[in-house]
Order: structure tokens, then C-alpha cells, then sequence
């Protein structure tokens, strides 16, 4: 996320970094390439100056020259300013009101709506613990009425039904009372979409908003449009009190130029992230974690939380027991923690997660989840005494396993040697201070660790 932003500001904040002295000309030096870099991930040109003046301001004030460490205190300046210009806390959903709360979502075709609909539903269920309904008042793609109802019916919420006969105000009223009725707690309304803003478009949505009056209204749109993202925003807050943003397809923005431009251009709060395609790929935003990543320091906090909503408690402590009795990882336990890994993402989002990433260049390229597919594909090509205990794995075997998985010999010897150094990072997890150990052990899984591309993996 954010790639092509993150590693030109670590660059140039590099120059910075361990100066002794910050002066107003090599401030302004730093600060001419991080103009550039904002500049290039597209980010609006009123944010950059803003932005620049904000941090040029405190740089070459006392708050820096007192300071035994400027550069230091440089980074944390630039960081808290990123902060200031995405806002500078989470933005909650506000659902205090009589049941149902009704939630509509609005923006351009193809932005994503539908599918934001249905994470914002699975996220509200699972994490809010709300009971929710859904509708669609797009009347002119029934293909979207459609797919509504087959996404309600993956992440488990009441579907209502609605068809192009109805006006949409018709449906949505009809919606609540239906809500009301089942005593469900929110209801969110899909609307339809156009290729670009038209004054059509907005009078129906402006005379649907006000017949529902929904708690919140939220803009979706694509953050790989850039900072088009934050004029739309803009024109669409001028017809509809928006009361916050959904961010699309940010797991594919390379440039980062949306995130930093909607909440100065709009004054509406960013709420979540859709961070991939799939249901569970919706992140509540936090600006100052998303500072952290795009300046190479990690998001511990997001990654400890994702594992503790994805990860089966259950799977863990039984592997922690055995581990505990001085049972053997085998790899049907590696199979399993492999499964673990994509139900919280798959590894690209963990290593986005991971302080020191942006050091180690193109790991993501090196690291991806096609290996692991691979990985999955070797051990269920073993038999179950092969998983017990690879050791028993010789020449002809390796030529079955790897021949039924379709692939090659070196591919299996590579998971054999990656099993080996899990194994022993395992050890050192049931052991005293495991956390610290196992974070440093996950090298084994990286360049470096048995994985072609060299590289290392940085201290915890």
C-alpha cells in the first residue's frame, strides 16, 4: 500500500536522519524532495503546500534547534503533520440513534460500492455486534441488485428485496420499515452509481437523502484515482452533508495521493480502508497508524489486532500444548499455520504491517502468496506418515510429492528446509520470551531464510 509514496519520503528523510543540526538550507533541501515525492503520488497541490509550510515551520523553529536529537525530532514532525492532514484519530460510525440506523452510501460506478456494502455489514456484525440489513436502491443495473444479495448472503446479513419497478425513496422507506419491524439495528442502503458526477444523479440522491435522513452518509470511492478521489469527494459533499469516506482498492494505490488529499479538500474524516477484494477486507482508519506505514515504522497495533480477530484461538493453544509437551512441529502444524497466514490476509498485508519493510526493496516480490499456495500444494501431495515426519522423505518420494503437486524437486526442498527453521523458531515460542523470538524467527520465512533473493530481515 502506498509503496511508490513510502519509499521516496524514507529516502529523503534518510539525508536527515542522523544529523546533529538541522539548518534552514538543509531543511529546505529534505523538505524540496518530500514537495516532489508528494507531488509525484499525486497528492493536491494545496495539501503539499500546506503540508511543506506546516513542517518548514516547526523545523527551523526552537522546537527542533533544543533538541539533542533534530533529526529525530524532524521525523516525528513530518509524521505528526502527515497525521494533521488525514485527520488526527479514528472517526467512529455513528450509531446512536433509535434502531435502525440507517447508513447510505453513495459515489460513482465501479468505485465499489456494493462490495463496500457488504464489508461494512460483516465488519458491523462481527466486530459491532449489530444485527444488519441491506438493500439496494440501484434501479438501473439489476446486475447490482444482484450482486447485493449474493454478497448478504457470504457475510450472513438480512438481504432485503428491492426491483427496477420501484422508485428507489419507495425502497428504502420500505426498507426501514422493515428493519424496524425485525429489530434490526442498522440498515445500509447501496445507491446507484454514474460514470462522472451529473446534475441527474445528484437531484436523486439529494431527494433520496433528505426523504431517509440516514445518521451517516458515506462517500466510496477509488483511491487510485488519485486526488480526482478528493474533487469528487468535494462535489459530492457540496449537494450531501457527508459524514465520512470509504476508501477503496488502497491495497493496489502505489501513490497514496487520495488518502492525503480527501480530508483537507473535503473536511470529511476518512472512515475505512478497503484494503482487497475480499469480504474481511475492510480496515477502520487510523491516520496515525497509516503514517507509521508510509514512513517505514510499521503497524504493530493493526497487525496484534488482525491476529487477534483471524487467528483460531482454539488451532493455537492446541499447537502451544503440544509444543508444550515436546511434541514435534510437524508439517500438517506448518500447513496450519500457513491457513492462519491468509485468514489474516495473506503476507503481503502482514509484511506491510512489519516495521524496516521499506529497507529490504522488493521483498513483497520475493515473499508473495503464490509461494504458499505451492507451500499447500507440496504437503498435501505427502501422505499423512510423510506430514508426521519428513525425515523419511527420500529421493524417490521427493520426486512423487513434487510430480503430484506439479512442481519441482528444489521447490520441495525448499519447503523442507523453511519446516526445519519454523521448527526451531517453534522452540524458542514455548519457550521464555517467545513473542521476541518468534518475530525475530519469522527471517525464516523470508530472503535470506530459504527463500531465493537474499536479504535479511530487520531486528525486532
Amino acid at each position: 500500500m502506498f509503496d511508490n509514496l513510502s519509499n521516496r519520503l524514507t529516502s529523503s528523510l534518510d539525508h536527515i536522519r542522523g544529523r546533529a543540526k538541522l539548518t534552514e538550507e538543509n531543511v529546505k533541501d529534505v523538505l524540496r524532495e518530500v514537495r516532489m515525492a508528494l507531488l509525484e503520488a499525486d497528492v493536491a497541490l494545496p495539501v503539499v503546500k500546506d503540508f511543506i509550510a506546516a513542517v518548514k515551520e516547526r523545523a527551523i523553529g526552537t522546537e527542533v534547534s533544543k533538541s539533542l536529537s533534530p533529526g529525530q525530532v524532524f521525523l516525528k514532525i513530518v509524521k505528526q503533520e502527515l497525521e494533521n492532514v488525514m485527520g488526527q484519530a479514528n472517526d467512529d460510525l455513528n450509531l446512536r440513534v433509535a434502531s435502525p440506523a440507517v447508513i447510505l452510501l453513495a459515489g460513482l460506478q465501479g468505485a465499489g460500492k456494493t462490495t463496500s456494502a457488504a464489508k461494512l455489514a460483516k465488519y458491523l456484525k462481527e466486530r459491532e455486534k449489530k444485527s444488519v440489513s441491506v438493500v439496494s436502491a440501484d434501479v438501473y443495473r439489476p446486475a447490482a441488485i444482484k450482486q447485493l444479495e449474493t454478497l448478504a448472503g457470504e457475510v450472513g446479513v438480512d438481504f432485503i428485496q428491492s426491483d427496477l419497478s420501484q422508485k428507489p425513496i419507495d425502497i428504502v422507506n420500505g426498507a426501514i420499515d422493515y428493519a424496524k419491524k425485525a429489530h434490526k439495528d442498522v440498515l445500509i442502503v447501496d445507491t446507484a452509481g454514474r460514470l462522472s458526477v451529473d446534475d441527474a444523479m445528484m437531484a436523486e440522491i439529494k431527494e433520496l437523502h433528505a426523504a431517509v435522513n440516514p445518521i451517516e452518509t458515506l462517500f466510496v470511492v477509488d483511491s487510485m484515482t488519485g486526488q480526482d478521489a478528493a474533487n469528487t469527494a468535494k462535489a459530492f459533499g457540496d449537494v450531501l452533508p457527508l459524514t465520512g469516506v470509504i476508501l477503496t482498492k488502497t491495497d493496489g494505490d502505489a501513490r497514496g495521493g487520495a488518502a492525503l488529499s480527501v480530508r483537507h479538500i473535503t473536511g470529511k474524516p476518512i472512515k475505512f480502508l478497503g484494503v482487497g477484494e475480499k469480504v474481511d477486507a475492510l480496515e477502520p482508519f487510523h491516520p496515525d497508524r497509516l503514517a507509521s506505514r508510509i514512513l517505514g515504522m510499521g503497524d504493530m497495533l493493526s497487525l496484534i489486532e488482525q491476529a487477534e480477530q483471524k487467528i483460531d484461538k482454539d488451532k493455537a493453544e492446541k499447537l502451544a500444548g503440544k509444543l508444550k509437551k515436546g511434541k514435534g512441529f510437524d508439517l500438517e502444524d506448518f500447513k496450519e499455520q500457513l491457513q492462519q497466514m491468509k485468514n489474516m490476509g495473506g503476507m503481503s498485508s502482514m509484511l506491510d504491517k512489519l516495521p524496516g519493510m521499506g529497507q529490504l526493496g522488493n521483498i513483497q516480490d520475493k515473499v508473495n502468496d503464490k509461494m504458499f499456495v505451492q507451500m499447500e500444494a507440496l504437503i498435501n501431495s505427502m501422505t499423512p506418515a510423510e506430514r508426521r515426519n519428513p525425515d523419511v522423505i527420500n529421493g524417490s518420494r521427493k520426486k512423487r510429492i513434487s510430480a503430484g503437486a506439479g512442481l519441482q524437486i528444489q521447490d520441495l526442498n525448499r519447503l523442507l528446509k523453511q519446516h526445519k527453521q519454523m521448527q526451531k523458531m517453534m522452540k524458542k515460542f514455548s519457550s521464555k520470551g517467545g513473542m521476541q523470538k518468534m518475530m525475530r524467527g519469522l527471517g525464516g520465512m523470508m530472503p535470506g531464510g530459504g527463500m531465493p533473493g537474499g536479504g535479511g530481515f530487520p531486528r525486532m
